[in-house]
């Protein structure tokens, strides 16, 4: 799966981890570091070699929280918005052909599965 996905990326110059790190940036508006990498079900040594790349090509910015100096926040700079809606343009018809091959209710299946087996609850309980 992450090949198609990269695969169809390829042009944009960001790979499907990088692409999905933006994302969820762009959803959770100003994450910290520690908010990112528990979204992304990451330790934040991973999150961080992730991060790297996307900062340095400008997309993404990693400041101190004036709040708290422990703290790193992470933003979608504009760069990273034009990446992420060029890269938009990308996965949507991949993310079509997946679903009309699969069927939209595996698709969904699929997506259902993959969030249980990111969630804290499920964490929880094999941890116990």
């Amino acid at each position: 799966m992450g090949q198609l996905y990269d695969q169809a990326l390829a042009p944009t110059g960001i790979n499907a981890a990088q692409f999905n790190l933006l994302r969820t940036v762009e959803k959770l508006s100003i994450p910290t570091q520690s908010e990112l990498a528990g979204d992304m079900v990451m330790d934040l040594s991973a999150l961080g070699h992730t991060l790297k790349p996307l900062i340095r090509e400008g997309f993404l910015s990693l400041e101190k929280d004036t709040n708290d100096g422990r703290r790193r926040i992470v933003t979608l700079t504009k760069d990273g918005r034009d990446k992420l809606k060029e890269a938009k343009s990308y996965w949507k018809p991949t993310q079509r052909r997946f679903e009309s091959t699969v069927g939209a209710a595996a698709s969904n299946e699929l997506l259902a599965l993959l969030d249980y087996l990111a969630s804290p609850a499920l964490r929880e309980t094999l941890l116990k």
